[in-house]
């Protein structure tokens, strides 16, 4: 890590023997750390970009853009790039078994329900869900496009793009039911957006 190793050390000594998940502490903090290198990177070209073109964007259109650089920088940490920092570390396995895609909706998600863990089971459900709320929320901001059926393909799409790169560099396993929860995420984070738009922004007058 090389911004948030000490917190992280502070708290695998104190408490990553009486965590019996200790592993996805860790993931979330490799992953917040990968993104925030990433997304130090992504200011700097950004600021770079807009002096060199001498554009002055309204500061709450790049908050916005902002924001969503760093979700999806978190998104694929997590989700993609996991035990990796740097694109020449991605290694592409080609001949991975296609039987190792899971294309039958619901029935590991329900095993996981009965299982050894229920943490298991409430990641793959709800962990799925929620990070592609602000997915829906964020991406008609960015876009300026707010149909429901457009960004609820987005997400879709995103969703199907990672579990596609998650199976040829195997860091994951491509599995029906993350795509459909996924895709469920997204619907939410746009009706979210949705009742937010309707609530604090005006009619315009007929």
């Amino acid at each position: 890590m090389y911004l948030l190793g000490p917190i992280y050390s502070y708290i695998e000594a104190t408490y990553g023997h009486q965590w019996n998940h200790f592993p996805l502490v860790r993931l979330v903090f490799y992953s917040l750390d990968k993104s925030l290198v990433y997304f130090l990177l992504f200011a700097i070209l950004r600021v770079a970009y807009l002096l060199i073109k001498k554009r002055r964007p309204a500061w709450r259109q790049e908050l916005v853009l902002w924001v969503f650089v760093f979700y999806l920088l978190l998104l694929l940490a997590l989700t993609v790039f996991r035990g990796m920092y740097f694109p020449w570390q991605i290694k592409i396995y080609w001949q991975r078994p296609r039987s190792q895609i899971n294309l039958q909706p619901l029935i590991e998600t329900f095993k996981l329900r009965f299982g050894t863990s229920i943490l298991d089971f409430l990641y793959n459900f709800y962990g799925n869900i929620v990070w592609f709320v602000p997915f829906g929320l964020l991406w008609p901001l960015v876009r300026r496009r707010r149909g429901f059926f457009r960004t609820v393909a987005a997400g879709m799409l995103l969703s199907l793009l990672i579990e596609t790169i998650q199976f040829f560099i195997w860091t994951g396993v491509s599995d029906i039911d993350d795509l459909i929860f996924n895709t469920c995420g997204a619907m939410i984070g746009y009706l979210c957006f949705w009742l937010i738009f309707r609530r604090f922004v005006p009619a315009k007058p007929q």
